[in-house]
């Protein structure tokens, strides 16, 4: 079937198209409305989503926040070093990715700043490394001071003092993403006010988005691809606000990628979700059925990612690739501080 190879996701897009900087506002970005029942696509904007969404409907959000988790400095002998932290252990060593991966090994170490250095512990065996922060501030005082936004690679330009604000969403709180969870970007509190106006419900869950997010599909078969585990939690209010939804027969709109993971990662029998945490490695592609999420709130994803394939997943393989071919023509902006996409039912 359409859908079930790697390159079947794979799509022609112009470099021009790749979002280098946000918009000066972030809620204007374009908004293209995907109906899955009768395939129609729709060219609105972000601030339409008022509109969309009914009163007896919620909206769930990744309230993760983003670390200033990318070190740059210098190893011994003075050449540049970088280390991007992933997550930290429970020893109080962080498992991260280096450059250059050949001359970062074991023993060896990275000045960051006076008083800040890195030691290389060991090679994990998917060959990240295990480090220690040797620091005379506390690890997040040190992080915030030294630390770049973690940008990803498709940004190709330097970490400036404005994505300090622009690469994390308004309502983010608890710290240890590596990449924003980047549908929520173009909220504002102004519009979140609103839709709490109108009487949408709005309820939040966690997801720590790591390294698996940089990690392209590069396997012919998709169930050969391998999920890096990333931490999540469902507050026992936000169980208690799906039930309610589902009550007054509202929908459960996810406000990114990340937030239908989480969501389907928690799921119950009858639509609800368990409140808790845990690790999740779920891939999500097609012919996944999905159990809690009825409308999906996401940005333009890479050729071949996973979460190209979740959004196939949601929406259908052909109708997912025939947006995607009318976003490039019609010259959405894609990725990180790109324009939005909704799938509705």
């Amino acid at each position: 079937m359409n859908g079930a190879l790697t390159s079947d996701y794979a799509f022609e897009l112009p470099a021009e198209l790749i979002a280098q900087q946000p918009l000066a506002e972030r809620s204007d970005s374009r908004l293209m409305l995907v109906h899955r029942a009768d395939g129609r696509i729709e060219h609105r904007k972000f601030t339409d989503l008022v509109d969309l969404i009914d009163p007896r409907d919620m909206l769930v959000r990744n309230t993760s926040r983003v670390l200033k988790a990318r070190l740059l400095g210098k190893r011994d002998n003075g050449g540049d070093a970088e280390v991007l932290l992933l997550k930290p252990a429970s020893d109080g060593t962080w498992e991260a990715m280096v450059s250059p991966g050949g001359k970062l090994k074991p023993g060896r170490r990275v000045a960051i700043a006076p008083g800040f250095t890195i030691e290389i512990l060991e090679t994990t065996e998917r060959r990240t490394r295990r480090v220690r922060l040797d620091t005379a501030l506390p690890v997040a005082d040190a992080l915030e001071r030294f630390g770049h936004v973690p940008l990803p690679p498709y940004i190709t330009r330097p970490d400036s003092a404005s994505d300090i604000e622009r690469y994390q969403t308004v309502y983010a709180r608890e710290a240890g993403s590596i990449a924003a969870p980047t549908a929520g970007l173009h909220f504002t509190d102004a519009l979140l006010g609103e839709m709490a106006r109108r009487g949408v419900a709005q309820a939040d869950v966690v997801l720590h988005v790591g390294a698996g997010t940089f990690k392209p599909v590069d396997v012919d078969d998709p169930a050969e691809h391998v999920m890096h585990e990333e931490w999540y939690s469902v507050p026992r209010e936000t169980e208690v606000a799906v039930d309610a939804t589902r009550g007054r027969a509202g929908r459960v709109w996810a406000v990114g990628t990340t937030t239908a993971r989480t969501l389907e990662s928690a799921a119950r029998d009858n639509r609800g979700v368990q409140s808790g945490s845990g690790e999740t490695r779920l891939f999500v592609r097609p012919p996944y059925r999905f159990r809690v999420v009825d409308a999906l709130i996401t940005n333009f994803h890479l050729p071949r990612s996973t979460l190209l394939m979740l959004v196939a997943a949601f929406a259908g393989y052909d109708l997912t690739m025939a947006a995607y071919r009318e976003a490039v023509q019609q010259k959405y902006r894609f990725y990180s501080y790109g324009d939005a996409m909704v799938v509705l039912p």
